[in-house]
């Protein structure tokens, strides 16, 4: 990327908008299939027990690491979970043009999925089939990972889809095929944004930590032994002592697994960077020089090269079996009555469903409109906050490895802290104000979501070449040429990533912004959000269905007028190459 060309394509920016014709048959089957989902979940609700007892939660000090551990291997579990549905989907999303038409849009829907209003639907049908304390589990590492995959999810299709033309030709020149081009290409380019999204995932999944380990639904009380549960418990009891040392806990997890995890993965992966000059001053990690002079850390790399030299092996050689598209087989026949059997179920389940919708009064449509442009309205303010001081700080983070290796740590801590737990300090100081629920919404929607931003832009800043930054020092570039012509268009495929991610994380935390109880006291300020959260306590499943449904459609609609359309523009305008 010279500067001409990078001045060219930012010149072009305004009157540059991807026409791509959008696949909006993928969206309507994807909607009316998580309508059907919804639909089954709510019924299977009605099957739960009427009366559910949770267990006990100590908040004796000593009770804190075995909670620290229990989180934690929940946090691990639903990570795997993640990991592996991001390297697979974002793949099949990135390669398989027709796939895409589908997966995006399911994406999009996914994402827009409000977590709170989601769990009980988990929560009461897996209740229905399984035994309570697996089901409580599994509930909580389901609702972990869907706070942690999809940002995930979007940093690996952004970077496949922004791989350079030059390593693409290598690979085919060298006959990089199949798992040896993700190892070689694909994985090495994606490295730093999947590892700063990873931070970011754990950092969601320590938010929402207290949601996944402890919630009531009317009578049914669920609640898991774990950190999150502690907070939580701590907060209702207005137990300063005990929220103070259950945030201390959380710091030191936190700040183990900064120093032991991600600064040792951030050293390794610098070594992929896009460039043709290496830096003056790379990422360190006193554990990660540890593990290259051990010698049983070298036996396992030596294990891992002998698996990916029979991946080499397998993938050069082993050459996919002709097949003749004219004869019907069996699994044809199969895969046949697999797709009418879901087109029968899906229709079954929309027009019940929509029984369900009908009965909804007009009286909670207004107002599920009412509150939809009210939360619409506190989002665009939280992501223009959240914009206005990610990109310069992120950016200073980014090109600076020594404030880097203060502020990394020290960014992990504020965006894992679950803000629901120093929510009722914040209520407690602005509701004497004039318009104090709506700030505190917005207070609690930028604590939950300006953490894509950041941790995107870090990422993307980050990558930019050496070489180019000596390039714009060469010619003298002041400040703002510089962010014109390097500094704005490197990140602008990691600001869209961020930028859809914290949409849709804002649009969930409204749940909890926009409602709260605390003190026996439940406030509340009109919006989509809280009519969710009220529907969610009052176990109003048809009006909890209609205002899911409303969030789903709104943000999966912003997604496909905007996000998409600047991804494809990121795709073809500001490819690092």
């Amino acid at each position: 990327m010279d500067r001409h060309r990078t001045l060219d394509r930012h010149r072009t920016f305004p009157g540059f908008w991807p026409t791509e014709r959008p696949a909006w048959w993928g969206d309507a089957v994807v909607s009316v299939g998580l309508i059907v989902i919804l639909y089954i979940g709510a019924r299977l609700a009605f099957g739960a027990p009427a009366v559910i007892r949770g267990r006990g939660i100590s908040l004796s000090p000593v009770a804190l690491p075995y909670y620290a551990l229990l989180s934690l291997g929940r946090m691990t579990a639903a990570y795997a979970l993640s990991l592996a549905f991001t390297l697979v989907y974002g793949y099949k999303a990135a390669f398989d043009r027709r796939a895409r038409r589908v997966l995006l849009p399911l994406l999009d829907v996914l994402q827009s999925v409000p977590i709170l209003s989601f769990l009980p639907v988990v929560l009461l049908s897996l209740t229905a089939v399984l035994p309570q304390s697996v089901a409580v589990e599994l509930a909580a590492i389901i609702l972990i990972f869907t706070s942690q995959v999809w940002n995930l999810t979007f940093a690996w299709y952004q970077s496949l889809r922004t791989v350079p033309h030059e390593l693409r030709e290598a690979g085919r020149i060298f006959q990089l095929r199949g798992a040896l081009r993700l190892t070689t290409i694909e994985l090495p380019f994606a490295a730093i944004a999947l590892i700063w999204n990873s931070m970011m995932s754990w950092a969601g999944g320590w938010f929402f930590l207290m949601a996944a380990e402890i919630f009531t639904v009317g009578q049914r009380d669920f609640r898991l032994p774990g950190l999150g549960a502690y907070l939580s418990e701590a907060a209702a009891a207005g137990d300063a002592r005990a929220i103070a040392f259950g945030i201390a806990t959380l710091i030191v997890v936190i700040v183990a697994l900064d120093q032991l995890a991600w600064r040792p993965l951030l050293a390794w992966a610098d070594r992929f960077k896009v460039e043709l000059v290496e830096s003056t001053d790379p990422p360190r990690s006193w554990f990660y020089d540890a593990l290259l002079a051990s010698r049983l850390f070298a036996l396992f790399r030596a294990r891992g090269h002998h698996a990916l030299q029979w991946i080499d092996d397998r993938t050069r050689n082993g050459e996919p079996p002709l097949t003749d598209g004219t004869q019907w087989t069996v699994s044809q026949r199969i895969r046949q009555l697999l797709w009418l059997s879901a087109a029968i179920g899906l229709a079954y389940g929309s027009v019940r469903a929509a029984i369900m919708l009908l009965g909804v009064p007009l009286s909670d449509w207004e107002e599920i409109g009412v509150g939809t442009a009210a939360t619409l309205l506190r989002v665009t303010g939280a992501l223009a906050i959240a914009l206005a001081w990610t990109i310069p700080l992120g950016v200073a983070i980014g090109l600076n490895s020594r404030l880097a290796r203060w502020c990394q740590p020290l960014a992990q801590i504020a965006a894992s802290v679950p803000a629901t737990a120093l929510f009722p300090v914040l209520l407690l100081a602005v509701l004497r104000v004039a318009g104090g629920m709506n700030i505190a919404a917005i207070v609690l929607m930028l604590m939950g979501t300006q953490w894509y931003l950041l941790f995107n832009v870090i990422a993307g800043a980050t990558a930019i070449p050496q070489d180019l930054k000596y390039t714009t020092a060469l010619l003298g570039m002041g400040r703002v040429d510089r962010w014109r012509t390097l500094l704005l268009p490197s990140l602008f495929p990691y600001l869209v990533t961020g930028a859809i991610t914290s949409t849709g994380g804002a649009w969930n935390a409204s749940i909890v912004a926009e409602y709260s109880t605390f003190g026996g006291r439940t406030v509340r300020t009109t919006g989509l959000g809280a009519l969710i959260s009220h529907a969610t306590a009052e176990g109003a499943y048809p009006q909890l269905l209609a205002a899911t449904l409303t969030m789903i459609l709104i943000v999966t609609l912003f997604n496909r007028l905007v996000w998409r359309r600047l991804y494809r523009l990121a795709e073809e305008r500001y490819r690092m190459e």
